[in-house]
């Protein structure tokens, strides 16, 4: 089956579990979809990426800590600074366990990266000689949960937050260092509401 097979092929799999899917203009991709798993208004908006030249397809989602969370998180570094940092390792570990492949974004303090966790990223790669429906809606099941688990975990030590976003200082680092001398417009980001106390969004550089 060719690029544009395994495509088709994905395109169905999704449509016919009634998902929400959207098309993203990617020049580095043969398909750059933009999904909402589980279906239904409460659902996590997912990117399914089949690169170009790559005999996978890479499943992937982003996940901004609200901006009242970042501030509670903050304020229990600076009076509790060993409990915050064996939070963090927990949370590490929590996504190790989960086997996938994954990051955190940690607030910026000069050239240090103390926190708070201001965004984190899960992902999964399907090979192709493995490509089946079941296992791209179980690699789409697998990464929601371990989103869900850091989600209530945040939400457990940091309160339901502000409803609004929080920044994310290694974005805006890269925003710089991509940004030609003249003023030019900022790349589209995309924004969705999860129906969850956490702005989402998806990082274009963050699957290649």
């Amino acid at each position: 089956m060719g690029d544009s097979g395994h495509v088709q092929q994905i395109r169905q799999w999704l449509a016919s579990e009634r998902l929400e899917i959207r098309e993203k203009n990617d020049p580095r991709a043969d398909a750059h979809l933009l999904v909402r798993y589980p279906p239904g208004p409460q659902g996590h908006m997912f990117a399914v990426v089949l690169p170009k030249g790559r005999d996978l397809v890479f499943v992937s989602s982003m996940t901004r800590v609200d901006l009242g969370q970042q501030e509670q998180m903050k304020e229990h570094m600076a009076e509790e600074p060993e409990v915050w940092s064996e939070w963090v390792h927990e949370c590490r570990l929590s996504l190790m366990r989960a086997e996938l492949d994954w990051g955190i974004h940690m607030g910026h303090e000069g050239k240090e990266k103390p926190g708070p966790l201001q965004a984190f990223n899960v992902s999964l790669p399907v090979w192709f000689d493995g490509l089946n429906k079941n296992s791209l809606m179980h690699s789409l099941r697998r990464l929601w949960l371990a989103k869900l688990c850091m989600i209530h975990e945040i939400k457990f030590a940091y309160g339901p937050g502000k409803g609004k976003p929080g920044p994310v200082d290694d974005w805006v680092g890269k925003k710089k260092q991509n940004q030609p001398a003249e003023e030019s417009p900022e790349p589209a980001q995309i924004e969705y509401n999860d129906m969850m106390p956490f702005g989402t969004g998806l990082d274009p550089d963050e699957w290649a």
